[in-house]
């Protein structure tokens, strides 16, 4: 029987499938047609824009001209220890905590499990100006809660806000507290991933609690620690809202960080040749980060 349809020299097939991509295709459209204008067309234009020199009109050709500045620019090396000493302070301490919390609240002996779960990533749902506007008003110098809790306790006030190390301080516990949640919530899908079998065999031998943390849950969370590094490592390393909404930057450029910087410099001095070369600066810093990651806690033993 042939499959031909008459008078048509194309198969009857051929036309199912073509009709069947077109279907396909019809149902990617809204998203290859967002993916485009939002993703790739912003991703392309910053690379245009990193070769010209924009501070010009119009703008001029110089492939060079932005990266030289790079090198030359103290306010960037700036921008880049605040960002660096932000991440050394609070993703460690973050993930450390996460990964007590998942572990507390995998234990069959703890009650209102789910309570406690939702409780834990209220922070990522709260609007960032909302949270922001809050931990200015308690870490206030003058009139915050947390001053007046130290003063209570004789410690004393701190300048927070006034203070670079303050300001640091403050920016690395608002991200503790927004994260740390959400973070634990992915911790503990890989808790309870783990046999229960091993710990019950592990219990047989001997041996103690933080011997089964030790040699049975955290090698076995190596995976879940190891995405939950990158994606804090990429999304301090884009650390934006929280310099600008906390502390706008200060005191004196102490929180100023790479983005914050990048926003300035397009959206302030309207440069945006030099900008977008901030920008791609920032993804080539979160995908050696990340290629490091990889290939020390990546790595097979």
């Amino acid at each position: 029987m042939s499959l031909t349809a008459p008078g048509v020299g194309h198969p009857v097939r051929a036309r199912i499938r073509w009709a069947q991509n077109g279907v396909a295709w019809g149902f990617l459209a809204p998203y290859l047609l967002l993916f485009g204008l939002f993703w790739l067309y912003p991703i392309t234009d910053a690379l245009w824009l990193m070769l010209h020199d924009t501070r010009q009109q119009p703008a001029l050709w110089a492939p060079l001209s932005n990266l030289s500045r790079l090198w030359s620019d103290p306010m960037l090396w700036t921008a880049l220890r605040n960002t660096l000493l932000i991440i050394l302070l609070q993703v460690p301490f973050m993930l450390l905590l996460a990964t007590a919390l998942a572990v507390a609240l995998a234990s069959p002996n703890l009650r209102w499990r789910a309570l406690h779960r939702f409780a834990l990533f209220v922070p990522v749902v709260v609007g960032e100006v909302a949270y922001a506007a809050l931990f200015r008003l308690l870490f206030n110098d003058q009139f915050g809660a947390v001053n007046q809790w130290l003063t209570s306790l004789g410690v004393g006030p701190v300048e927070w806000l006034n203070s670079p190390h303050g300001a640091t301080a403050v920016i690395a516990i608002a991200l503790t507290w927004r994260w740390t949640g959400y973070n634990a919530i992915l911790l503990l899908a890989g808790v309870q991933q783990i046999p229960a079998d091993l710990y019950e065999a592990a219990r047989l031998d001997g041996a103690s609690r933080w011997q089964q943390f030790w040699f049975i849950t955290l090698p076995r969370l190596k995976n879940v620690l190891l995405f939950c590094m990158v994606l804090s490592l990429i999304g301090t390393l884009q650390l934006y809202a929280e310099p600008a909404l906390i502390t706008s930057g200060g005191p004196g450029d102490a929180t100023l960080t790479l983005s914050l910087y990048m926003y300035r410099q397009g959206f302030r001095m309207f440069d945006f040749g030099y900008s977008a070369m901030v920008a791609w600066l920032i993804v080539l810093l979160a995908v050696l980060g990340a290629l490091i990651q990889f290939k020390l806690v990546g790595r097979e033993d």
